[in-house]
């Protein structure tokens, strides 16, 4: 069974009043046979983390925490140079634990209508291409995503086990799908006790800031070429057929 574990980055409010530019979901997937190898492997990494610049394990390890100094990591003082280190050691470790990554990335610039619209597209976007995973792997897989949209999450989830548009690379079509190897319902975590939730941040924040590079200042932490950092760990299969941005990165507009 795959295990996918989700986050967000930016919100679903309207960009031309605040909101941010783009709402994108990280995920992070975890087969069950190799989990207690790859939760071992991410213990072992954070006490690497932790000898090296003293971030101890329980510390809170998140894109916005390590952007701006701020959080769990301001007690440590952390220079420019260690929090872009940090972050690229996340990205770059998850190939030699087995474990791969992906993310749909909606561009709120053009077309705007509401939040749930936003929220909406995201999810069925996510769930389609976890469907496809499963189907293609012959496996069945569980979302576990942070706490916050709970019951909109879970709406989501047990729509897609009765109908899920087919999602097509090719135009919108009209047919439908299942997700037949989906087990129960979401689980909400909160992001303080999973480290694959702190990572699955970690991801989606990459993945925005391939779409839209950064100013200097957040660039010196997370360029634009972070996303690449995920090698191998890159789950290539979301868009394959049609690319409209880096190898693992659904982009969809709204």
């Amino acid at each position: 069974m795959l295990i996918a574990y989700i986050d967000e980055s930016g919100n679903t409010g309207d960009p031309t009043k605040g909101g941010s530019l783009t709402f994108v979901l990280g995920c992070v997937l975890v087969d069950s046979a190799n989990w207690p190898a790859a939760f071992d492997g991410l213990l072992n990494f954070r006490r690497r983390i932790r000898g090296k610049f003293g971030v101890r394990m329980r510390s809170e390890i998140k894109a916005n925490y390590l952007l701006r100094n701020s959080g769990d990591l301001r007690a440590y003082g952390l220079g420019q140079g260690a929090r872009q280190l940090i972050y690229r050691a996340h990205m770059r470790v998850l190939a030699s634990l087995g474990i791969r990554a992906f993310a749909v990335v909606i561009d709120k610039r053009t077309g705007y209508t509401a939040p749930t619209a936003c929220f909406d597209l995201a999810w069925e976007t996510l769930l389609q291409r976890l469907e496809k995973t499963s189907g293609a792997e012959s496996t069945e897989f569980l979302v576990v995503h942070d706490e916050g949209e709970n019951d909109a999450v879970r709406r989501w989830v047990r729509r897609a086990r009765r109908y899920l548009t087919a999602g097509s690379a090719f135009g919108t079509g009209t047919l439908m799908s299942a997700a037949k190897l989906l087990v129960d319902d979401p689980v909400p975590r909160q992001s303080t006790q999973s480290y694959f939730i702190q990572v699955a941040d970690l991801v989606a924040y990459a993945a925005f800031r391939s779409v839209i590079p950064a100013g200097p200042n957040i660039a010196s932490i997370c360029p634009q070429s972070m996303w690449g950092e995920l090698g191998d760990a890159t789950h290539t299969a979301v868009n394959r057929l049609k690319r409209r941005a880096e190898p693992g990165i659904v982009l969809r507009t709204i």
